[in-house]
């Protein structure tokens, strides 16, 4: 293949979860720029159809679908309807997530139970519902996304969310392990590990997480869009297990 071919997502199907805001939007937006077909689902099916239609008018086709992550009725209606529609699945990204700040000590647990049903229990459920039809193909691409805060502890100015960052740990150790179990099927499953983006559970805290970031800034609108479509093709197929991190340098540094 040459490069071209490598990045070329054209006749790719991908589901996209929280795709109609933030870093979910702008990975939409990559994959229907490379040629796939995007089917764009969550909670706030509006947003997703607002998106949806933009993706059209590129020359794709694009699906909006309402789901809650942790919810397997909704999943199963979204594996089914994106089938109908386009006859398969090769791409999903997980990146559907809440969140829920507080002191640490005053954490609720329902509030617990709450975030981590949907940032973790939702990409297993997901990813393994997928999974099946993926290895049914004999092929097939799973990206998590996770985030810096799941990597280790953050101050309460940065980050005041334990069942956020607890969530996303879990998620880079399941990528690992849901990876090992797939690769002999020739399911590539990798984790993306965000920096500070313009999202709406970022963006109380952006300003001063500048200040954390060795670039010095938060990410671009257009910042995720290359490793997305890295671990979405072709030329990511020896790639798997991996945690990429897309910060402005944060992993690197030695405080943050």
């Amino acid at each position: 293949m040459n490069i071209k071919q490598l990045f070329d997502l054209t006749n790719k199907t991908a589901i996209v979860t929280g795709g109609g805001t933030g870093i979910g939007k702008q990975i939409a937006f990559a994959f229907a720029e490379a040629g796939a077909n995007v089917v764009l689902c969550s909670r706030k099916v509006e947003v997703c159809q607002e998106v949806s239609n933009q993706l059209k008018e590129m020359g794709v086709d694009a699906l909006a679908l309402k789901c809650d992550v942790s919810n397997p009725d909704d999943i199963d209606n979204v594996i089914s309807e994106t089938v109908k529609k386009f006859g398969k699945i090769d791409i999903l990204v997980n990146n559907g997530a809440t969140t829920w700040a507080a002191p640490v000590l005053e954490m609720p647990a329902d509030k617990w139970d709450k975030v981590m049903n949907v940032n973790a229990k939702g990409v297993f459920l997901f990813s393994q519902a997928v999974a099946k039809l993926m290895v049914e193909q004999g092929a097939g691409k799973i990206i998590n996304i996770a985030s810096i805060c799941g990597l280790g502890g953050q101050t309460p100015e940065i980050g005041d969310a334990i069942g956020y960052s607890a969530s996303k740990g879990a998620v880079i150790n399941f990528t690992k392990d849901f990876a090992v179990k797939l690769a002999p099927k020739n399911v590539h499953v990798n984790c993306i590990t965000p920096g500070f983006f313009h999202t709406k559970m970022a963006d109380p805290i952006i300003e001063q997480a500048k200040r954390f970031t060795p670039m010095g800034r938060s990410g671009s609108n257009y910042d995720m869009k290359g490793a997305a479509l890295f671990l979405a093709s072709n030329a990511s197929d020896f790639v798997t297990g991996q945690v990429l991190g897309v910060d402005g340098g944060i992993q690197a540094a030695i405080v943050y």
